[in-house]
């Protein structure tokens, strides 16, 4: 009985600190993204993503303390991603367009309520950024078209962003 008290003790030490850390973390992912001006939707993913991570670090955590056989354990691990990976090369349209959405929400200065224009010859798409999902750009053209953009072809074609909103946006900072 004295081993579980230990371990049950372990794990309450374990989900205080995450606790503490998880709060700090919030603090911090909020101070940073409101200094760099980062819309609210993309810190919740950045929020989302943290947490994701955080919660691998307790299950670890929680396998060390109550004694899982690591060998097993990372087997099956290993197992999973082998299958999921087979999956998404499978998929490989899927695939690119996360790879997109990341490459978009990371490294692009596109964001919602932008104007845009997708540089493409065989169409003329000007208009207002929606919304930017894990895999499509949602815009709403100036002629009153919703339109549904793949992730992929937005990083293909190119974006052209206009002046017009981004001005408005940094007059109210």
């Amino acid at each position: 009985m004295l081993e579980y008290k230990i371990q049950l003790l372990s794990t309450a030490i374990l989900l205080l600190v995450l606790l503490i850390i998880f709060q700090l973390i919030k603090r911090a992912i909020k101070k940073f993204t409101l200094i760099k001006s980062i819309e609210i939707n993309r810190r919740k993913i950045i929020l989302n993503l943290t947490y994701l991570i955080l919660y691998l670090i307790l299950a670890i955590g929680l396998a060390i303390i109550w004694g899982v056989d690591l060998d097993q354990f990372m087997l099956f691990i290993t197992s999973i991603l082998a299958v999921l990976g087979v999956g998404f090369f499978a998929q490989w349209s899927i695939l690119s367009n996360l790879t997109a959405s990341v490459i978009l929400f990371f490294n692009h200065p596109v964001r919602i309520g932008d104007r845009i224009k997708i540089l493409d010859k065989d169409f003329n798409w000007v208009g207002e950024v929606k919304d930017i999902t894990g895999f499509y750009l949602f815009m709403k053209t100036d002629d009153g078209e919703n339109i549904t953009i793949p992730n992929s072809l937005v990083m293909q074609k190119g974006i052209e962003i206009l002046e017009g909103q981004k001005e408005t946006f940094e007059e109210e900072i």
